[in-house]
């Protein structure tokens, strides 16, 4: 496709090289593009392609900072999840990114929706997507979340707490049964952070098996007559690259699942093992195959219900991240380079207010320099955001070609999950915009925050 240039940004006079700098510098783990999308294509020029669509240009034409998604890439990455596993119900964690497009996307490819919100539940349902297909989970979900969801009679609603119960009881519709499910916590450590790792008995979700909160939120949930328990929910956390955490955690769910038909007299059709799957955000780092937890997950739980005589529950997974990560592509334009105590900071036209997980996680990506080819040796510098904190970094110690400047362009693979979702006000800056790519075509899913947006919030004096 052919698009308009309009740069936002006057790029700097060029610079001549020497005969022996003509030669492109080699950045090998940056210039590796095992974590871009698949589409992505490296061109002469050093501009990158994904869909098909210039990133440069697509910068020109929409304007920095801008994320660009591939829509191919998010639609191949649900039917991986759906080829893994056919027999069990794959929902779409919304968390990591939604907008009426990916929702219409996960739709189409047989998935089912993971909300949190109200907000989230009503973009959904207002996309077209059947209510009967959500799940709606969280650890203090409000009045409003819980209302919002019988109204609309979702497929599952998450109890989180004992008092959820009682909320939910007394908001359930008479004339039908709320299918709920409860989310247990097995003791189980894993996840990439210690901010993300929820399945331990020392944070805030879930009910603990090992204390016993788990038996009695069931038994609770068997007394209501508005409610039918389906089932049990185990996420242990984000980011996690092994098999070997939910093999222990569904060993332990089984043997809760266990336990409750011993003690009541049902059998729980339902297991959701949560998602948190890992993917690679620099070349050489780890991801979770879904096929490879397939075989493992699938052998587990066959294997632990013949040891329990328990028939094997429905299963039920959760991939976020791992669908919408990978599809994203961040492009920045440089705004100043600067050395200081012998460092060099690249800062750019955004930073924390479109991706706080580097300041919240300790995330580390591998920016890569678009738009031109590389000419001078690399060097190792600090990629900066451009606000007022001293935390506000994409990405610290990255190899760039030792002339950036300012006017170039970066573009930040993985950035698809938890990036805009997570996005913030922070000076006024405004979010970016989200453009979806596929077939050399380009649209804009989620338009640029407009100064008068905000504006308009604004409504004292």
């Amino acid at each position: 496709m052919t698009l308009s240039p309009a740069p936002e940004f006057p790029p700097a006079a060029p610079r001549v090289p020497s005969p022996d700098a003509r030669r492109p510098a080699q950045l090998p783990a940056e210039q590796d593009l095992s974590v871009w999308p698949r589409s992505a294509r490296p061109e002469p020029d050093g501009d990158v392609t994904v869909g098909g669509v210039s990133l440069a240009e697509a910068a020109d034409r929409f304007g920095t900072p801008v994320y660009v998604l591939d829509e191919q890439e998010v639609r191949d990455r649900c039917r991986a999840y759906r080829d893994a596993f056919p027999e069990a119900d794959i929902v779409y964690a919304a968390k990591a990114f939604l907008c009426r497009a990916v929702a219409h996307w996960v739709r189409e490819e047989g998935l089912g929706l993971d909300v949190c919100s109200a907000g989230e539940l009503a973009l959904a349902v207002t996309t077209g997507f059947p209510p009967e297909r959500i799940v709606l989970h969280g650890n203090a979900k409000s009045p409003e979340d819980l209302s919002t969801a019988l109204r609309l009679r979702v497929g599952r609603v998450v109890v989180d707490s004992a008092s959820e119960i009682a909320r939910l009881a007394a908001l359930a519709p008479t004339d039908a049964r709320q299918r709920v499910m409860v989310r247990v916590v097995p003791g189980i450590a894993a996840g990439g952070h210690l901010k993300v790792r929820t399945g331990t008995d020392d944070q805030k979700f879930g009910l603990s098996i090992t204390d016993g909160s788990a038996q009695h939120a069931v038994a609770r949930l068997l007394d209501q007559p508005h409610l039918e328990l389906v089932g049990l929910h185990c996420h242990i956390g984000s980011q996690i690259d092994s098999v070997k955490p939910y093999v222990a955690a569904m060993r332990r769910t089984v043997g809760l699942m266990a336990r409750i038909r011993d003690q009541h007299g049902i059998v729980l059709p339902e297991l959701n093992i949560g998602g948190g799957h890992a993917i690679a955000c620099r070349p050489g780092e780890r991801s979770l195959d879904p096929g490879v937890l397939a075989v493992r997950v699938r052998a587990e739980l066959a294997e632990g219900c013949a040891r329990a005589g328990l028939p094997v529950p429905r299963l039920i997974l959760e991939p976020g991240r791992a669908i919408v990560g990978p599809a994203g592509v961040a492009v920045y334009r440089v705004l100043a380079v600067k050395e200081t105590a012998g460092r060099t900071f690249v800062a750019v036209d955004g930073g924390m207010s479109d991706n706080p997980r580097p300041a919240l996680y300790g995330v580390r990506y591998a920016p890569r320099l678009i738009g031109r080819p590389a000419t001078a040796a690399p060097r190792r510098v600090t990629v900066v955001g451009r606000h007022c904190e001293a935390g506000d970094i994409i990405a610290d110690g990255v190899a760039l070609p030792g002339d950036v400047r300012p006017g170039d362009l970066l573009a930040v693979p993985a950035s698809g999950a938890y990036h805009l979702s997570m996005a913030s006000g922070y000076n006024l800056v405004g979010r970016p915009p989200v453009v979806a790519v596929a077939d050399g075509g380009a649209r804009v899913l989620v338009r640029r925050e407009s100064l008068d947006d905000m504006n308009r919030r604004d409504v004292g004096l």
